[in-house]
């Protein structure tokens, strides 16, 4: 997540009635376990996550300590914050973080003036895409 990924990689809905720290967990708790953040790679450092999210340092550190509960982040001194070897079992989904996920889709698509209908075939559309 160096470079022009890292912002793009994570946002936060500031509007959400999901809190900033669960969004930042649910979404890089996405990306690590479907390998879009391989084994091994940094994350930027919580101060700078922070400072580019406009965010507390405060509230990406609960999100970083959070994943690091789950196993899937390690922080090492000097070495940084970096992706965790995926612990067994992460091939089930995890309730909450679908959950958290759902409720932002379902926000988002809300804001766009969709109806549940409308949302529900975006999603399955989606689901059958490439």
């Amino acid at each position: 997540m160096t470079g022009p990924a890292r912002s793009a990689a994570v946002r936060v809905d500031t509007t959400s009635p999901v809190p900033p720290y669960e969004q930042i967990r649910a979404q890089l708790s996405a990306l690590i376990t479907t390998g879009r953040l391989p084994e091994g790679e940094r994350l930027p450092p919580v101060r700078q996550l922070a400072a580019d999210l406009g965010l507390a340092a405060g509230t990406v550190a609960r999100a970083y300590r959070e994943l690091e509960s789950a196993s899937l982040i390690h922080t090492r001194r000097g070495a940084g914050t970096r992706v965790a070897p995926l612990p067994a079992g992460t091939s089930d989904p995890d309730p909450a973080q679908l959950a958290a996920l759902a409720r932002q889709f379902a926000a988002a698509a809300r804001a766009l003036g969709a109806d549940e209908s409308e949302a529900l075939r975006a999603v399955r559309e989606a689901w059958g895409a490439p």
